[in-house]
């Protein structure tokens, strides 16, 4: 699966995600680290990679609506965020994906559950 982490990620957690054999990019990488939120958004969804941020603003589903992106995860820190924590949400990430496609939804990882916004297509 195709993935760009969002610039509050490291070498760290992309390497993480390449040993689950992914392929990823950073925002950083594409030296687009200070960009709006649209701008990462629409480059997310030309690539068609899965976001993986820490950006609440993401969270939208008006302003960045998940069905028109290969995915939106969004990954919620405790108040105490720490390396490990956020290395375990994104273990637990890795192991969710496992189980079900995320195209085309948003999710929230939080400690111990993925949460999946739903949409509902009209007719």
């Amino acid at each position: 699966m195709k993935f760009k982490l969002d610039e509050n990620f490291g070498a760290r957690t992309q390497g993480l995600f390449q040993e689950a054999g992914h392929d990823v990019k950073t925002v950083l990488d594409q030296k687009l680290q200070g960009c709006n939120d649209n701008t990462i958004y629409e480059t997310c969804s030309v690539e068609k990679r899965c976001l993986v941020t820490l950006d609440l603003d993401f969270s939208n589903v008006l302003g960045f609506p998940p069905e028109k992106t290969a995915g939106i995860v969004v990954i919620r820190l405790s108040k105490n965020p720490s390396l490990p924590l956020l290395e375990s949400l994104v273990r637990q990430l890795l192991n969710a994906i496992k189980q079900m496609p995320i195209e085309k939804q948003l999710w929230i990882v939080e400690p111990g559950r993925v949460r999946i916004h739903q949409t509902y297509e009209t007719d």
